[in-house]
């Protein structure tokens, strides 16, 4: 008898244990998981854009989501077997309607994983993004695009800026990175209690810029590096002519196409106009706190 019932326990044991592994064998496997973002930097973009992440797997972009939020973190699941191959996380800007299914030109951060994270920043900005650690701008004041072909200076220098050094012609005064597609240059005076106002945007620094909308009709393109004279068509709030001295001045990095009227969030070059006209030129100074940086993890 006693026999009997040890050999019933263990048939009982064998039994519980084979149903135990059948039920370990048909429990479903996530088939996605989180992918958390962490960024410092960013800004919202305002309607029509958004920002979209990516991982790269296998040398191709998986979309890990779209977020317009600028507050951190944010979670996102992602393809389990997919987060676990990536080897590069890139977050790009991209129209809110949108066909395309890769990711847009205008790449804002990047960064390779590393076990179980990644550390991002502004590298795919430009074509070596520590070339910042060095860029230098000086500019000057004048009112190229008020003066008549052998008429002289008109001594309003003061409603004018221009990116450079002056001479016949001015030669640059910007040392920045060549940006990369999807991005370009645009200078800016901020005017107190009313806010900043664009001088054009630019890629190039020894060309005139996007923008003449505000110059003088003697020479309206004016000189051959960026800048602007404040004479014509002022924009609401703001009166013309325009005076530059004791102004804030700023180079920023802007999405292109860009549909904001404000400076982006990367502001790489910083100054104030003082008071004297050209040939004094007056020095801008590195800004990169303004550049983003993040991290990733998976």
């Amino acid at each position: 008898m006693i026999k009997k019932m040890i050999l019933g326990v263990l048939a009982l044991g064998t039994f519980a244990t084979s149903c135990s592994n059948d039920d370990d064998a048909s429990t479903p496997q996530p088939t996605t998981s989180p992918l958390t973002v962490n960024f410092s930097g960013l800004e919202a973009l305002g309607d029509d854009y958004v920002y979209e992440g990516w991982i790269i797997v296998n040398g191709s972009p998986v979309s890990t989501g779209r977020f317009t939020s600028v507050t951190f973190p944010q979670t996102f699941q992602v393809g389990t077997e997919q987060l676990a191959a990536a080897t590069k996380f890139v977050l790009s800007i991209e129209p809110e309607v949108d066909t395309d299914p890769g990711p847009a030109a205008t790449k804002v951060l990047a960064g390779d994983f590393s076990g179980s994270s990644a550390n991002v920043w502004a590298a795919p900005v430009t074509t070596d993004a520590n070339d910042f650690l060095s860029s230098t701008g000086k500019f000057f004041l004048r009112t190229p695009t008020d003066e008549a072909p052998g008429s002289g200076n008109n001594m309003n220098d003061e409603y004018g800026i221009w990116f450079g050094t002056p001479g016949m012609p001015p030669t640059a005064g910007l040392d920045l990175p060549t940006l990369a597609a999807g991005w370009k240059y645009e200078g800016w005076v901020v005017v107190d209690g009313v806010g900043p106002i664009s001088t054009g945007t630019f890629t190039g620094f020894t060309e005139v810029d996007d923008s003449n909308d505000f110059s003088g009709t003697e020479n309206n393109a004016g000189p051959p590096i960026p800048g602007e004279d404040f004479f014509l068509d002022a924009p609401t709030g703001f009166t013309f002519p325009l005076d530059v001295r004791g102004r804030a001045v700023v180079i920023s990095i802007e999405p292109d196409p860009d549909n904001s009227t404000a400076p982006f969030a990367m502001k790489p070059l910083t100054g104030t106009a003082g008071n004297d006209t050209a040939p004094t030129t007056h020095d801008l100074a590195l800004n990169l706190t303004t550049l983003p940086t993040g991290s990733v993890s998976r």
